[in-house]
This record gives C-alpha cells, structure tokens and sequence, in this order.
C-alpha cells in the first residue's frame, strides 16, 4: 500500500479513485506526563512523553486509515492528511484521511 500526501505517485497512474478513506484515534493526556511538562516549561525542552504519544496516535491513525482503504481493493491512499481536534478536557482526536485509489504502472 503507497501513502503519499501528494495526488500524484510517480511510476504509476490512477486508474480509479475509489473515495475518502479515515483513521483516528483519541488520546487522553497522562498526570504522570503533566507533570514531566510543567518541569520541562521550567527548564525548557522537547516534552519527549507527549512527543512519543502523539507519534504512536499518528500511526495508529495511518493503520487504520490503511486497513479501511485495503477493504475496499484500494492500491494506494493519496493527499494524505492529518488533523487533531480537542475531545474534553485533557483529551484530543487525531484524525488521518486521504483518497483511496486503484493504481497502474505507467
């Protein structure tokens, strides 16, 4: 399966655009990470637990994005994005969507 953010995949071509394929997961923030975070906005630096977190989420997104556009015969998902959106307090969705394609070689 090719993922690409672009609407072209070079060597192939689109032969049919199959429609808007998702995946999403919601994540909910940790007390153990807000506290890391506090220290961190005291002493600077990259907040390496929400880090990890949000790349897990984005992945889990992409994975479930994939297997949608797999049960529709889909070769590849194309101008693939993301976004995130505030749940509730502490939590957010993170939402990846794309086009679900069937391609050829050119």
């Amino acid at each position: 399966m090719k993922i690409v953010t672009t609407s072209e995949i070079s060597g192939f071509e689109i032969t049919e655009t199959i429609g808007l394929v998702r995946g999403n997961t919601i994540r909910v923030r940790n007390i153990g990470r807000d506290i890391l975070a506090l220290l961190r906005m005291l002493i600077g630096g990259e907040v390496n637990e929400y880090t990890k977190m949000m790349g897990e989420a984005r992945e889990q997104a992409l994975d479930r994005m994939t297997i949608e556009a797999q049960s529709m015969g889909a070769d590849a998902i194309v101008n693939v994005q993301f976004t995130t959106s505030f749940i509730m307090s502490g939590a957010a969705e993170i939402l990846a969507y794309g086009t679900a394609v069937r391609l050829r070689r050119k």
